[in-house]
């Protein structure tokens, strides 16, 4: 029997034929030899991929102003995407250093009216506010009491320094929310006078506080230098009428020849 690994036998002579070449992946596959061709030809003179390279070796020489609007929405947007996440970095950093100092503030007993004097017709009625509307919270009623004091404390000073707008109105919502609380948490019996003397109180930190507000509306004067109009005129002179009875010197006859 034949052996399939035997080859034709060599005649001396006879040239041997090479073997026929393997065809190419671009003849086998259309669509990777349509991707080759777009690819040669978008590097080409004016091709999509040379022009916006051209245009990115050129942004350092034309500057911010010359360079393509493509290169500098590119960069605009990648600015913007670091300042992302930065700030998403510096919120968690700020976060964990708020939680640090609320938790580090002592354990005040909310629901405990230790205040005395006039100020525990305010204080105490706040505390105990507090104490029954933050079971739900994240934070205990401590934590809650402590922020209330800090902004009205925050708004008070830095409204007398400041004056600033926003301060103002954070100092006049801090101020509501605290009448409203004593108003819901005193008794009936002395509901009225609790709230008035809240009031009265946040009235008179309302001096220092809203130092500088002035309600009344602003009159402004413009009083500008008179308006001068230019009109540019051609005056021309009106001629001398003729004398009686004869030609004016200027005119002559036509002599007829």
């Amino acid at each position: 029997m034949a052996d399939h690994n035997d080859r034709a036998p060599h005649i001396p002579g006879q040239r041997q034929q090479p073997p026929a070449p393997e065809p190419a992946a671009e003849e086998t596959n259309p669509r990777l030899a349509a991707l080759r061709a777009w690819w040669n030809t978008a590097w080409d003179q004016g091709g999509v991929l040379h022009d916006r390279w051209e245009d990115l070796r050129r942004a350092p020489e034309l500057g911010w102003h010359g360079m393509a609007h493509w290169v500098k929405a590119a960069i605009g947007l990648a600015g913007i995407c670091v300042v992302i996440i930065l700030l998403d970095t510096a919120t968690g950093v700020l976060t964990d250093a708020a939680h640090r100092l609320l938790t580090a503030v002592p354990d005040v007993q909310v629901g405990d009216n230790t205040s005395t004097g006039v100020w525990a017709t305010i204080d105490n009625p706040v505390r105990s506010y507090i104490a029954a509307h933050s079971a739900g919270l994240p934070i205990s009623a401590a934590t809650v009491y402590t922020l209330w004091q800090f902004t009205g404390l925050f708004s008070l000073g830095a409204g007398f320094i400041t004056r600033s707008n926003g301060v103002r109105l954070t100092w006049v919502a801090w101020g509501f929310t605290g009448v409203a609380m004593v108003w819901t948490t005193t008794p009936d019996t002395s509901r009225t006078v609790a709230t008035a003397i809240t009031v009265l109180a946040w009235t008179a930190a309302s001096a220092f506080a809203l130092r500088g507000l002035n309600l009344r509306p602003r009159v402004f004067a413009n009083i500008g230098a008179p308006e001068i109009t230019v009109q540019p005129q051609i005056h021309i002179p009106t001629p001398a009428a003729p004398p009686a009875g004869g030609a004016p010197g200027n005119v002559r006859p036509l002599q007829k020849r």
